[in-house]
């Protein structure tokens, strides 16, 4: 059995909610909308970005996510720029790179700093796997969400 499975196993029947927020950045309105109601669905609040700007100005609020679901295909931005940007600014919150990964395979850094999840078309258990395992790893004092 795997962690994320043992930890849902474990909080299944706690009604304690999460507060965990999720910046969920992608180009695309159908992808960010689908990933936003399965995320809400494991009991996270989420926030949307629909570009590089909107991605900055949600990490340097006073109420920045506790983690980002990030493809790096955003308009107005370079495709790692944006990243360099968040670890320098937020460098201990942690980030979901969710994007096609023969893209990203040339890119050392990138994968050295972030997780790298592959977008699977309408299955995100990988991905809700990741961010699950993530956020027990990173908020241990936290409570995660019981699904």
């Amino acid at each position: 059995m795997d962690l994320a499975t043992r930890i849902r196993k474990t909080m299944k029947g706690h009604s304690l909610r999460t507060g965990f927020t999720i910046l969920i950045a992608d180009r695309n309105p159908r992808v960010r909308d689908f990933l936003k109601r399965e995320m809400v669905s494991e009991g996270y609040r989420v926030r949307l970005a629909r570009n590089g700007r909107e991605v900055l100005q949600c990490v340097n609020s006073s109420e920045p996510p506790d983690l980002l679901i990030l493809d790096l295909d955003l308009p107005d931005v370079g495709q790692t720029a944006i990243l360099e940007e968040i670890q320098e600014r937020m460098p201990t919150v942690p980030v979901v790179v969710h994007t096609f990964l023969s893209e990203y395979l040339n890119h050392p850094p990138i994968l050295s700093n972030v997780a790298l999840v592959e977008k699977e078309g309408t299955n995100i258990d990988s991905l809700k796997n990741v961010v699950l395992d993530i956020l027990h790893k990173s908020y241990p004092r936290r409570p995660l969400p019981a699904t």
